[in-house]
Parts: structure tokens; sequence; C-alpha cells
């Protein structure tokens, strides 16, 4: 069958520069003004800048998954004594264009996340233990599995293998980490931030005088916290700031005027942090949805064409079996998974599989989209609360549960200053609205939550708090939970989250991406892991090339029409 190579990576960088952007015009086709531009001579204080160049690409490790419908559950196959609310759910949705990571998160991923934390703070151990992966889920009384707990996660011979014992509370957190650890290296690399050989004092002409310009931070880097303008590093490259004149003074989040910084820029122009409108920063990482992981397992734009899907799927790969059909791997095993009680590798000498436990993130060939191992290795936790009738419930368009809108706290409601923990990571508190409020009743909210971080008394507090409007969305057209255990007490909770794909540990049926299992978000185990998706931002469409379209008239710079 013909192969879509779109999302190659050798297509990644063509997916790029066909993604659209808002206006490549000079001037604004509205009022005629122009815009500023970097290179421009004539630009006036107050000019409006326009990201005219902007180019959508993906973030480190991610493949571009272009969307579309799925019908949930509907590659699932019922199995005779297997609890049929497990495939219950059959129903038509659209899942948004997206990334998700090629790989499950490794080892060797997981370490460099211990790493940066013993050296941003090498005496705050409790932060570094609870980022620890819980190396125990390796014992079990009737099998010598202690070689695993030793070793698994920090041996060189496992480097390339997918974490385990990790948590759904930790990888969110890895999550956030990851997010701004990409964005500072991009604009450390762009020189929007002070690069890092600067900041190593290695630069060209390296004084002592250039080593002390460039100061370690105090705190690490965090993508809400710079946004918010609290991170006061501008590199030479910073973006001019146009509102600013020369020599000015600018005012920070914290309220307080300093300097603007130049950077060495033309006619030592002001400078300012990158914003959302800049285009560089990049959307966060975090954990995919349900549905973005069963509509990306599957795979099926390999199996399409102009709409229609000559060919369905049982797994990630085409075929009723698990074995491969083609000349040169037939009868080889697709995936890792235990064929039989008992049978987790074959037989000796023939290995079909590959693995006794867990094999490489990269091992087996991928599936339609690119990604490695969908089905089998580990499964994966999604960001979704479980519940045994989501997709019945949940919207058509981008289903999921598990919404609990949160606000950044603010530390000075008159700035905007955002309140930050220890490690400069913004707090959250519970969101206020479902709305925009009005600028009284935001300063109202300031005030009560500064009441309640000052209060000592729960229910004065609980009163101060309440405003009428549900933050915790997860339980929205929550139908009764009918899974019970023994005493009658249910099993699903808000803190019930979904895991998807099968296990080296599974058999054959959990591989269908339409099969769903939950654990806690505060329990790990030897068979979960997780990789990382990222929002899509703008048109759907990763690439144009070969596919029909309607031709657009290309943007002109604004004219003024004048009269005889």
């Amino acid at each position: 069958m013909k192969k879509l190579l779109l999302y190659s990576f050798t297509c990644l960088s063509l997916a790029a520069l066909l993604s659209g952007c808002s206006s490549k015009s000079a001037s604004s086709s509205k009022t005629g003004i122009p815009y500023a531009d970097r290179k421009s001579k004539n630009n006036q204080s107050g000019a409006f800048a326009v990201a005219t160049k902007y180019k959508r690409a993906p973030g480190p490790g991610l493949i571009p998954i272009e969307g579309g419908v799925l019908v949930v559950g509907g590659s699932a196959i019922e199995v005779p004594g297997v609890e049929p609310n497990i495939y219950n759910y059959k129903r038509q949705v659209t899942v948004p264009s997206f990334y998700m990571d090629e790989t499950e998160v490794s080892n060797t991923d997981w370490l460099e996340y211990l790493h940066w934390i013993r050296y941003n703070f090498p005496e705050d151990r409790e932060f570094y233990y609870n980022e620890l992966p819980d190396t125990l889920v390796w014992r079990q009384a009737l099998s010598y599995n202690e070689p695993y707990v030793d070793n698994y996660l920090r041996h060189p011979a496992y480097r390339d293998y997918p974490v385990v014992g990790v948590s759904w509370e930790q990888a969110s957190r890895y999550c956030e980490w990851r997010t701004s650890r990409a964005n500072e290296f991009i604009l450390r690399e762009k020189g929007i931030l002070t690069d890092y050989k600067t900041l190593a004092g290695n630069g060209k002409g390296n004084t002592a005088t250039t080593a002390a310009a460039a100061p370690k931070p105090t705190k690490p880097f965090n993508t809400d916290a710079y946004l918010n303008n609290q991170y006061d590093d501008k590199g030479k490259n910073a973006p001019i700031d146009y509102n600013t004149q020369a020599g000015a003074a600018t005012s920070t989040a914290g309220g307080t005027a300093t300097p603007a910084a130049t950077g060495g820029g033309r006619n030592n122009q002001p400078r300012r942090t990158a914003t959302l409108e800049d285009g560089v920063i990049m959307q966060p990482y975090r954990l995919p949805t349900e549905a973005e992981w069963e509509y990306a397992a599957l795979g099926l734009i390999g199996n399409t064409e102009y709409e229609n899907i000559n060919q369905n799927k049982i797994y990630p790969w085409n075929g009723l079996g698990v074995s491969s059909a083609k000349k040169k791997t037939r009868g080889m095993i697709q995936a890792n998974f235990k064929r039989a009680p008992g049978d987790y590798m074959g037989v000796g000498g023939s290995l079909n599989d590959k693995g006794d436990l867990t094999v490489p993130v990269i091992q087996y060939t991928p599936n339609d989209f690119g990604l490695y191992n969908m089905a089998g290795n580990v499964n994966e936790w999604v960001n979704d609360v479980y519940r045994t009738a989501t997709f019945t419930d949940a919207d058509a368009f981008n289903p999921y549960r598990g919404n609990y809108f949160t606000n950044k706290k603010l530390e000075d409601s008159q700035s905007g200053k955002i309140a930050l923990d220890k490690y400069g990571n913004p707090i959250k508190e519970n969101a206020y609205a479902g709305r925009k409020q009005t600028w009284a009743e935001k300063q109202a909210q300031a005030k009560r939550s500064d009441s309640i971080s000052k209060s000592t008394d729960p229910q004065a507090t609980a009163a101060i708090a309440s405003t009428g409007y549900q933050a915790d969305q997860r339980g929205y057209r929550d139908r009764q939970n009918t899974l019970l255990n023994e005493e009658g007490v249910t099993l699903v909770n808000d803190k019930s989250r979904v895991y998807k794909g099968g296990s080296w540990n599974d058999m054959a049926y959990w591989l269908n991406p339409a099969t769903r299992r939950f654990m806690q978000q505060d329990e790990s185990s030897a068979e979960v892991g997780f990789r990382c998706a990222m929002t899509m931002l703008g048109a759907p469409e990763i690439s144009t090339s070969g596919k029909r379209s309607f031709k657009n008239p290309p943007q002109r710079p604004y004219r003024v029409s004048r009269g005889k």
C-alpha cells in the first residue's frame, strides 16, 4: 500500500514553510499605516509590529499529526469474557491537527530531568526525590526482578528504553519542565535571551566586564513568567520595542521602572521580551487527550484517499493479526507484548519480538504517522479523567474530560505580576469566572483573593472563595459510575486517569487503540510510560503538496485609492 511521506523528517521543513501566517503585507489593510519593520529606517515610536515571517514547525521530538474524523471505539473487537464497558462506545468525533512525540519518553530523557533538578536545586532533596520514578514497581513477590529495581532507570544498557514507574502527576510536571527548557533553548540560540556563550562568559572578546554583564539568572527560566515580563533578560537579538523611546525607562510586571535594554541593535533602539505575537514561543508540551492518542495510534491516514478509507484497522498496522505479512519479515511479531500466558519473548534461538520486558523506544516499524510503539512495549498515560461514558457525553469536536480551569495567581493586581513558587513556576488557583470579568469585578476578585491568603478561618475562607462559578468541570454531564469494588464503593473518581496501548505484560487484545483502562493519577506501574503532545495552531492542513486547493490572490501592501 502506498504510504504517505509527508510525516517523514525530510518533509518537516516543507510543512513549516507551507504553513500560513496572518499577513505578509507591509502595512495595515484597514488603516494604511505601515507596520513596524526591524529593517526599516523610518519606524516611529508607537508603530505596530506584526510577525509577517512566522513559520510553523513542531517542537523537538514531535511529529505533526493531521487531524480529521475518527470513530472512537470503531476499531474495538469484542472478546468473550472481557468487560463490555471497555468498548461500549462508538461515536464519530473530530480531532484537530496536533503534534505528538515520535517515541515514548525514555530513561535518558528522564535522567536529563533529574540532572537539571540536581544542578539547579542542589540542596533541595525533596524536589529531587519527588521526581524519582518508583523503581520498586519491578518487585514481585514470586519473581526475581531485583536487578531491574537497581538498574533499569540508570544503567546505560537501558538508556533508550521507556521510563516506567512514573505517575500521571509526574508525567504532567515533566511536560511543564520540558516546555520551559525547550523555549529557553530557542530564545538563547536566537539571541533573544542572553546566549549560552555570553552567559558562561565565553563570548568573543571575553573579559571580566563581559562575564560580569551576564550573571547567572537567580531562578530558572519559566515560559509563563517570561511572557509576563518577569524574567529580566534581553539578548542582542531581542525584539525592538517600538513603543519605548531610546533611553527611556520601561516598566516591568513587578511595577519597577528600569532603563530600557538596548541589546546593541540599530541606533541602540530599546528592546523588549518576546511575546506570543512574535511567534517564537512554542505551545506547552502536555499529555495527549484520549481521542488524540487513539486517532494517532490507529493511523488511518495511510489508508485514506480523497476521504475514502479503503481499509480499516484493528491495530496500528494493517491486517487482522499481530505478525508481519511482508516477505522479508513474514511471521515476525510487530509489537512487544505477551503472546500467551508465560510467553514473553518466544523460543531461544528465534526470539520473535526481540524483547523480554520493555524494548528500546525506537523498535519495530512505525505506523503511518511515523510513531513508534503505539501498541505494546508500555501502556501510555493520556490526559483524560476516566469515565465509562466519556465519548457518549463529551463534545464531538476535540472530546476531552478533565478540565479543571485555573488562573495564575496574582501577586500584584495593579501591575499584573503573577505569584511564583520557590522554583520560579506560577502558582495556580481556581478560575474566577467563565467569562471575561469587568474591571470592577477583577479588582473586587483581587481583594477577595488577598483576604483568602491572609485569612486563618477555614469557614470564612470558604465563604470568601465562593463565587458561584464551577472551575472543576471533570464531572460535567457525568453519569453514575457502575464500576464498584466488593464493598460497593465506586472505583472511579476525579483522580482516575486513562492509560492506553498495551504493554510487554499484556495480551494482544490490549494492543487495540480503542481499549482503555485507568489508574489513580498518583500511582505508577512497570507497565505504564508516556509520551507528550502539543497543540498545533493555525491551518489544520500540514502539507498542500499534490492536493487540490483554491488559488487565493497574493496579499499586497495596502494602497490608498485617490480620486481624480
